[in-house]
């Protein structure tokens, strides 16, 4: 039986993914810190969608977290065919506020975690007759972010990442996608420790998870390299390409003052 796993599942844009391929008839393995959501998330996707789902809790920021959930799928004897690549956080304000355990915690679970998982489980995806890795990126991979600068930083790692892989994998049975969305409605402001200023802006112009992991999962699907979800931020996009780069980093700093 083929499953697809989902890091970071018990809510937000992966909840929303995890639901949007469990009612697309994909089984699911959700892992994530929160056992409890991970429980209620398992047993309602597998209740209306009539799919089997599994979850294991885990802090994925661990060192050896690629490892165990790749020995775990083992040892239940789960084939993953479609990787998502979702658990992620963000800090927020001047880059001294937080010490280095901090900044490495984060860039941790951004970068290294997602690499661990894909170098694990990348082996076993050729297999597959078709198979899928999805990241999550984000609209700040697109240009510096001052006061968000490390984790934009980390985005625009996953982003380049990404879109090498897909290159290398092109004409195997593996398609890897990254997707880049925008403020969305999710606890990430409240992780992120976004002022006031930030907050509202967010507000402005989010997305809801599950429209994020609509576009996601499609794009997955048809083996799409890169999507940028929401038009204003396929606009902010082009915008950081087009405007000199100084121009686009203090407009940008002005949004988390």
């Amino acid at each position: 039986m083929e499953y697809a796993l989902i890091t970071g599942a018990s809510k937000g844009i992966g909840k929303a993914i995890a639901e949007e391929l469990a009612r697309r008839g994909f089984n699911v393995l959700l892992v994530a810190r929160s056992g409890d959501l991970l429980i209620q998330t398992a047993g309602e996707l597998a209740a209306r969608y009539k799919i089997t789902a599994d979850w294991l809790a885990l802090d994925l920021s661990l060192a050896d977290a690629p490892q165990q959930v790749y020995d775990w799928c083992k040892n239940k004897g789960y084939t993953v065919q479609a990787l998502v690549n979702n658990a992620g956080y963000g800090l927020s304000g001047p880059f001294e506020k937080y010490n280095t355990v901090q900044h490495l915690n984060m860039m941790h679970l951004n970068m290294d975690t997602l690499v661990g998982m894909t170098r694990l489980f990348l082996p076993d995806l050729r297999k597959q007759s078709r198979a899928y890795i999805l990241n999550i990126a984000s609209s700040a991979a697109y240009q510096a972010v001052p006061r968000l600068s490390l984790y934009a930083a980390t985005k625009a790692f996953v982003l380049s990442f990404s879109r090498g892989l897909h290159q290398e994998l092109r004409g195997s049975s593996v398609s890897v996608t990254v997707i880049s969305p925008g403020a969305t409605d999710t606890d990430f402001p409240n992780r992120a420790q976004l002022g006031e200023k930030g907050m509202k802006a967010a507000e402005k112009f989010n997305m809801s998870p599950h429209a994020v992991a609509s576009i996601a999962v499609k794009a997955m699907l048809a083996g799409k390299t890169e999507v940028i979800a929401g038009m204003i931020n396929k606009v902010g996009a082009f915008i950081a390409w087009l405007l000199p780069k100084g121009v686009v980093e203090k407009t940008a700093m002005k949004i988390y003052e």
